[in-house]
């Protein structure tokens, strides 16, 4: 069956459908991971975004559910180059192409995934539709891609009740803004006793459980669409509490204290991003999934400084706090399946928890 790939700009892809033939309209993004589609596709920071991956081979290696990093894919829609249709690996349980069925999200297949990346690059992220339809209407369907938005994602990817992850080391409280599961996992696997909260939970609720440390995870969308949450995440950043916090959660404690945030022409998707420590003086190559970033013009060094910069473009990538045990990255230092480089980073805040008992 035929599908169309159809931006704002008017730019029509043909391919082949592959998932589910329902039609979506999402905002348009591209991942330049070369491994990792199954971390990708599970990650809730792409929820209300249609998935472009530039790598030309994708699904060779299958699904293996014991790598999801939630409990669901959450992109809109999937666009790749060339599906593999019979992977071969050991570990998989499932083709990519069942995997899209199963949960609903309609693909593409045999698309020129570096024409349209492109295409967003020069002009920048757009919306798109993704339809199976052969008798399409542009001039019905464009001005319904300009009004599209995201809107507030936050609250449907985070967990609705709070669990805990057993462990006899510092006890952390982790705020699910649509976290990934790698993020409670490495504390867990470091011995840390982890509480996962959802994305609405008061500030004061986390406060009275008396944790050693807060981490605030990544997650989808607009920062500053996430008005309440800024507000309680001011009550935390009041305590004496330790914070670490990665990428959305970065973002809102900067929006919280002051700062401004701005999109981006087509934001980090990827995992060989070079990050420079401006501390050390070395470069890290990390993981990265965000269309917005931290504006540090007029960021007053009496509450936070500059500790990490994009090697590439020059834009911030992490934030120390001013006398305050506060420091927060753009980007994901429990990249699975990688790159581990900046895994350091939970070693770092476990020894903040420490020093602060």
């Amino acid at each position: 069956m035929k599908a169309f790939l159809i931006l704002e700009d008017g730019t029509v892809f043909t391919g082949k459908s592959i998932g589910s033939a329902r039609e979506v309209i999402s905002e348009v993004v591209f991942n330049t991971s070369m491994t990792g589609y199954l971390e990708v596709l599970t990650d809730p920071s792409y929820a209300g975004q249609a998935v472009v991956m530039t790598y030309p081979l994708i699904g060779n290696y299958g699904i293996c559910y014991e790598d999801m990093e939630s409990g669901r894919p959450w992109p809109d829609a999937y666009i790749v180059r060339e599906l593999s249709r019979i992977p071969s690996n050991f570990r998989s349980e499932e083709t990519i192409q069942n995997f899209l069925l199963k949960y609903d999200i309609p693909g593409i297949s045999g698309v020129d995934t570096r024409a349209l990346t492109k295409i967003l690059r020069e002009k920048g992220t757009m919306n798109g539709m993704v339809t199976t339809n052969e008798n399409y209407d542009l001039e019905e369907i464009l001005p319904k891609l300009k009004e599209y938005t995201t809107g507030k994602v936050v609250e449907k990817v985070s967990c609705k009740e709070k669990y805990v992850l057993e462990g006899d080391g510092p006890k952390v409280a982790l705020l699910d803004l649509g976290a990934k599961r790698n993020i409670a996992r490495s504390l867990n696997q470091r011995g840390c006793e982890v509480t996962v909260y959802p994305a609405l939970t008061p500030a004061q609720e986390i406060i009275d459980s008396r944790p050693d440390g807060i981490m605030l995870s990544n997650g989808p969308g607009d920062p500053k669409e996430c008005a309440s949450i800024i507000e309680e995440i001011k009550k935390l950043y009041a305590t004496e509490i330790p914070i670490f916090a990665i990428c959305l959660g970065h973002q809102l404690m900067a929006l919280a204290n002051g700062a401004d945030t701005y999109k981006m022409k087509y934001g980090h998707r990827g995992g060989n991003h070079p990050v420079k420590d401006l501390n050390t003086g070395r470069v890290y190559i990390s993981s990265q999934n965000h269309g917005y970033v931290v504006d540090t013009k007029n960021l007053d060094p009496a509450v936070a400084v500059p500790a990490f910069i994009n090697v590439n473009d020059g834009t911030n990538e992490g934030l120390s706090y001013t006398g305050k045990n506060i420091f927060t990255v753009q980007f994901h230092p429990e990249a699975c399946p990688g790159p581990l480089d900046s895994g350091y980073l939970f070693d770092r805040f476990i020894k903040m928890m420490e020093v602060n008992k």
